[in-house]
């Protein structure tokens, strides 16, 4: 084994959560991009799945339980997160028919909850580029087809 160390990108998820044309968003409680909105995410920890990562961190933030549908794709370009080199997989989820609650209520790194309009988010301010992300949201609806940091960077 060698003495070099190695420097691996960090995962993190998101979750898209969709009710009828609103997309569910946290606002930051802490930088980066402190009161800012993002989808309910996190950093993986170690021995979790990547799915059961979204799901909790879903659960931490906005005390909703969710069901994952699709992965919408993986966002890995190393200047997205002022931190440090962090990727992310971004799953599309639903409410769970089994959470005890519908609303949800801000908790863990969120200040508050915020169900933003598709069609109005140039009126919002996002952290990270979960704007772009939210963009390649729109365009999957559409096409189903799955996307990453630099695809249709043309």
């Amino acid at each position: 084994m060698s003495d070099k160390q190695h420097k691996n990108p960090i995962p993190t998820v998101d979750t898209i959560i969709q009710r009828d044309s609103q997309i569910l968003f946290v606002k930051r409680k802490k930088d980066p991009f402190k009161d800012r909105l993002a989808f309910p995410g996190g950093f993986v920890n170690e021995g979790e799945k990547v799915e059961d990562a979204a799901k909790r961190e879903v659960k931490e933030e906005t005390s909703l339980d969710v069901d994952l549908e699709y992965i919408l794709g993986v966002y890995s370009d190393p200047n997205r997160d002022p931190r440090g080199h962090i990727m992310s997989t971004v799953f599309i989820g639903k409410i769970s028919n089994n959470s005890n609650n519908t609303e949800p209520l801000a908790g863990d790194d969120a200040a508050a909850i915020k169900w933003v309009d598709i069609e109005t988010i140039d009126s919002e301010m996002f952290g990270f580029d979960h704007k772009k992300i939210l963009l390649d949201f729109k365009k999957w609806k559409k096409n189903k087809e799955t996307y990453w940091s630099s695809k249709d960077n043309n």
